[in-house]
């Protein structure tokens, strides 16, 4: 029998909180169900991959999607700590009510704000740039994320929990990059540079101009209308 995921007990990085502090759990949800956090990333990457041909970018958005959803659990986890244990309700900041009155403390699957993650998060068009293009985008934005949860916060365990987060990002940031480079001259990086229309810059701004004409990319060399 093939299994296409075996969950491990091991964390993929130790997480560690020093004390409880569910107004910064609240916050950190933003990680776990919010438009940039890990579960949306490990989605849209294994949904993409469905529909990759080339076997190494497939795997590596199968291996990316997978280690997303290891962050997710560390996210939860951290997030698990720093609620404790007991329901305060009363002392509950805007959107992180609903884990004392209704989840019992479960990390729910909610951004920072309260609202319930949504598959319209999920980005895929079928176009294999245009998909790395919005994974790019995707890791460039948890980051960012991350970077400003981290300077809101003194735990030192959760702050090591971010650190390595962080870094990982970066790392799948780099991945995708080196990915978007073999596709070029393949999908909608092919149809586009073909007119004159896409190598003009209209200087619509008045003052001083910054930009030279765009040089687009070519059509791929056997597309026909390169000819």
């Amino acid at each position: 029998m093939i299994i296409l995921f075996k969950h491990e007990k091991q964390l993929l990085h130790p997480v560690k909180v020093d004390k409880p502090n569910p107004r910064y759990a609240a916050m950190l949800h933003e990680q776990l169900g919010g438009p940039n956090g890990e579960l949306k990333a490990g989605l849209q990457y294994i949904s993409q991959s469905f529909r990759v041909k080339d076997p190494a970018i497939r795997d590596l958005f199968m291996d990316i999607g997978t280690e997303e959803l290891g962050h997710m659990e560390m996210v939860a986890t951290t997030i698990n700590m720093l609620h404790g244990h007991d329901l305060q309700a009363e002392q509950a900041v805007s959107g992180s009510i609903e884990p004392h009155v209704l989840g019992g403390l479960v990390p729910m699957l909610t951004d920072a704000s309260g609202h319930p993650f949504s598959g319209t998060y999920i980005n895929a068009t079928g176009d294999l740039p245009a998909d790395i293009l919005s994974n790019i985008a995707a890791e460039q934005r948890a980051k960012v994320v991350y970077e400003y949860l981290y300077r809101q916060i003194n735990d030192k365990g959760v702050r090591e929990t971010i650190d390595f987060l962080l870094n990982r990002e970066e790392a799948h940031n780099a991945l995708f990059r080196e990915a978007l480079n073999k596709v070029q001259g393949q999908g909608s990086t092919a149809d586009f540079g073909v007119t004159e229309d896409s190598k003009l810059y209209f200087d619509l701004s008045a003052g001083e101009r910054h930009f030279e004409d765009p040089r687009p990319t070519p059509p791929a060399a056997n597309d026909p209308r390169r000819h």
